[in-house]
Parts: structure tokens; C-alpha cells; sequence
């Protein structure tokens, strides 16, 4: 029965990620352009509404873990995807800037409450001590947001205008993520019933191992969400054709679905530290691999040791804290993380476009080297001082 109810949640929740970020985060890459022609700004202007969300989770983050202890995590993602829907709703009637921008903030309070960090702490309560493999199925889900949401939009928006696209979005969160987070998450399991009493007597970790925790995530993170931007622009310039370059990057998402997939069937014969520790040195060996070769051969191993470090980072990230806590503990600990990670994430694409535009492709790469190895130090640190005696 318990495992049952565990592969529920994690379908449930892996249809309500999609959902979510397909909605909000991934809105604007298809109609932002209609957006910033009917609302008189630049594009740039547009696509700061991912950033004011991301920030305003960074912000807000650190109010999860008690929102849980106090109201459940199905009343707090309900709530989510309702405020969700209310801001969907108002970037659909936004009359003009401004109000566009608000409307994403709205979305980052309901991004904090429904999206990543809020559903794996739904599912390490649920799953217990199997949180951490339920965790990887979640993951699984992750990268097919965008793959699902943006032909849907654009088909949509090609009938009914970019408006009308975001009033259906917000109904698709209103009458299928509110329910399914109400009602899948709302009866509490023995597991879940015993990790809830376990969250006041959680011991608290290290600050020190927290902060090189903290540091190893955010580090990675500014990485891998930033320097895509980059990418096509670094293929090329190695005697890739565009076509060819465009192609051969494709694959880095392929070599991301492989790693969460490898580490959901064999990651129990490793803690998520070793899988952290792996996955974070294969970013500064891959970005070696780009710097020093040329020509598709290079470009081809690159984009394997890329997306499979990548890829398994993600899992990392999500997982890691279940090391050093207990699943009762996971929900203050990722809650913690959260603020520095979205940051990390916020920051990151225009930092890349700002390096990219006025120093080149050549100093974006190696930004972006120095800080694959901050992460990766903060790791080496980390594990030397957990290694075994």
C-alpha cells in the first residue's frame, strides 16, 4: 500500500511540475515576442518575468519549511497552484508593463509553494526512508516542461492570441494541479506520519557543511542554467555549421533524461554525495573537452560529459541534503537551499548574455570553468570532511 501510494505521488507531482513550469517559467520563450509587440516594451523586458519569479522564490523560500509544519504540504501546493492561476490570469489581462511585472511576483509566491523544492519535500514526507529513490523518479519529469509546453502554446497561441493561451494555463492550474496536489498529498501514510514527528527533533547540520553545501549547489547551478546560452555560439566557433552546432546541442537534453534515468536505476549503490561529487567534476572536465578540441568529434563528447554531469547534477542537487538529514529534516534543509539556488538560477542567464555580448563566447567558457570548480571544490571539501576514518 505504501508504495503504492508513493509511485501516486510521484506521477501526480511529476504531472503538476510540468504543468507548473510549463505554464509560468516557460511562458514567455514562445510568446514573448507577441507579448512585448501588444505591450509596446523590448523583449529583454519581457523576459525579465522569469527573473522576478525566480527571485521572488529565492525571497520566499525560507517561509516553506514552516508553511509545511504548520498546514500540510497539500494545503500549501494547492494554495500554490491557486495563486499560480491568479497570476496567470493577470499577465492575461495586463494592461501594460507594470502589471505584467507584478503579475510575476505573484507567480514566484506561487512558484515557492507549488514547484520543485515544494514538491520534493511533499515526497520525502510521503516516502521515508525511500525518499531519496522516489526523489529520482520525481526527476524524471524534469525536463519535459518546456518539450510539452511550448508546442502547446504556440499551437494555441495561433488560434486565440498569446491572452487567451495564458487564461487557459491558469484554468489548467486551477482545475487540475489545485485538486491533485488537495487530494494526492492530503492523507498522511505511516512513513509520512512518522517523518512529520521527526521534523521538530531533526538534528540540524554543520554550518559549515551547509555553507560548502550551499555553495557546491548554487555554483552548479549558475552553470548549467546559464551558460546554455553560450553553447551554440562556442559550437560554431569550432567549424560547426549553425545547423550542425544547433543539432549537436540538442543532445545535451537527451544526455540529461539518460543520467536521471541511470541514477534512479543504480543510485542506491552510491550516496548522493559520491553522485554530487562525480556528476561536479564532470562539468570542468567537459567545458577542458570544448577548450582544447575542434570540429564534431570534440563537439560530440563534450555534449556527453556536459549533459550526463548535468543531468545527474540536477539529481544531486535535489537529493543531497537527504545525506546529512534525516526525511523528516529535508524540508527546512531544501527549504534553506532553495533561496541560494534560485538566485543562482536568476542571475545566470543575464549574467551569460551581459559576459557573452561584451567579452565573447572564449571568456563565457571560462567563466564558467572557475566557477564549475568553486562547486566542485566546495564538494571536495565536503567529502574529505565526511570521509571515513
Amino acid at each position: 500500500m505504501q508504495d503504492r501510494r508513493i509511485v501516486l505521488a510521484v506521477l501526480a507531482l511529476g504531472l503538476t511540475q510540468i504543468i507548473g513550469w510549463g505554464t509560468t517559467f516557460n511562458l514567455p520563450a514562445v510568446l514573448g515576442p507577441a507579448m512585448a509587440a501588444e505591450l509596446g516594451v523590448s523583449l529583454p523586458a519581457i523576459m525579465a518575468g522569469p527573473t522576478i519569479m525566480l527571485v521572488a522564490m529565492a525571497a520566499t523560500s525560507w517561509a516553506l519549511a514552516r508553511l509545511n509544519e504548520r498546514h500540510g504540504p497539500h494545503a500549501v501546493m494547492a494554495a500554490g497552484s491557486a495563486i499560480g492561476a491568479l497570476g496567470l490570469a493577470l499577465i492575461g489581462v495586463s494592461p501594460n508593463v507594470f502589471v505584467y511585472c507584478a503579475a510575476w511576483l505573484v507567480l514566484g509566491f506561487a512558484g515557492t509553494a507549488m514547484l520543485t523544492t515544494a514538491a520534493q519535500i511533499a515526497l520525502a514526507r510521503i516516502a521515508g526512508d525511500k525518499a531519496r529513490q522516489a526523489i529520482s523518479g520525481l526527476m524524471l519529469f524534469g525536463g519535459l516542461a518546456s518539450t510539452i509546453s511550448w508546442p502547446i502554446a504556440n499551437a494555441l497561441s495561433d488560434a486565440i492570441g498569446w491572452r487567451s493561451v495564458c487564461l487557459v494555463f491558469a484554468l489548467a492550474l486551477l482545475l487540475v494541479c489545485t485538486p491533485l496536489h488537495w487530494w494526492v498529498l492530503r492523507r498522511p501514510a505511516p512513513a509520512e506520519t512518522e517523518t512529520a514527528k521527526k521534523d521538530q527533533s531533526a538534528p540540524t547540520v554543520d554550518r559549515i557543511d551547509f555553507a560548502l553545501m550551499a555553495v557546491a549547489i548554487a555554483a552548479n547551478g549558475f552553470v548549467t542554467w546559464g551558460f546554455s546560452l553560450t553553447i551554440i555560439v562556442l559550437l560554431t566557433s569550432r567549424g560547426l555549421s549553425t545547423d550542425v552546432a544547433v543539432s549537436t546541442a540538442a543532445l545535451i537534453g537527451l544526455m540529461q533524461i539518460i543520467a536521471r534515468f541511470i541514477d534512479f536505476a543504480a543510485g542506491r549503490r552510491w550516496s548522493s554525495l559520491q553522485v554530487g561529487l562525480a556528476a561536479s567534476a564532470g562539468l570542468p572536465l567537459s567545458f577542458c573537452i570544448l577548450f582544447f578540441g575542434h570540429g564534431l568529434p570534440a563537439a560530440l563528447v563534450f555534449v556527453v560529459v556536459y549533459g550526463l554531469a548535468g543531468g545527474t547534477m540536477a539529481v544531486a542537487r535535489a537529493t543531497m541534503p537527504l545525506h546529512f538529514f534525516p526525511a523528516g529534516g529535508y524540508a527546512r534543509a531544501s527549504a534553506q537551499l532553495a533561496g541560494p539556488l534560485n538566485l543562482a538560477f536568476a542571475a545566470a542567464p543575464p549574467a551569460f548574455a551581459a559576459i557573452l555580448s561584451a567579452a565573447g563566447g572564449e571568456t563565457a567558457l571560462a567563466v564558467a570553468f572557475a566557477m564549475s570548480l568553486v562547486g566542485l571544490t566546495a564538494l571536495v571539501v565536503l567529502t574529505l570532511r565526511h570521509r571515513a576514518p
